[in-house]
């Protein structure tokens, strides 16, 4: 089991019950697969640094997790099918990232 962060961008278009439905897909899929959500925040609408499929914002997500490594594959080709998601990143965390994290989410207050 190792720990993975994941950031993924959906369409501003989107309408608030559409984007909650999206996060719960994705959240389930990963409990589906024996994943442990560590926190999940919601960072809003921000502007992107370059437009993305002509979008100049989107609604940024953040999951933290703990799973085996064979449930990544599956994980971001879901990302991949899914045409509310502009961009996705997962990234496994070593041992300092993962400290790092756990500080950032003393500082801010996000329940684990």
């Amino acid at each position: 089991m190792n720990n993975y962060e994941t950031v993924f961008i959906l369409n501003p278009v989107l309408s608030d019950t559409q984007i909650e439905e999206t996060v719960k897909k994705f959240e389930d899929f990963l409990k589906k697969q024996g994943a442990k959500m560590v926190a999940k925040e919601n960072w809003g609408l921000k502007k992107l640094a370059y437009p993305i499929q002509n979008k100049k914002s989107g609604f940024y997500h953040l999951f933290e997790f703990v799973v085996s490594g064979e449930a990544i594959g599956p994980f971001e080709q879901e990302f991949r099918r899914d045409e509310r998601v502009m961009r996705f990143l997962t990234v496994k965390l070593d041992k300092h990232a993962i400290a790092w994290a756990e500080k950032r989410r003393e500082k801010l207050n996000i329940k684990a």
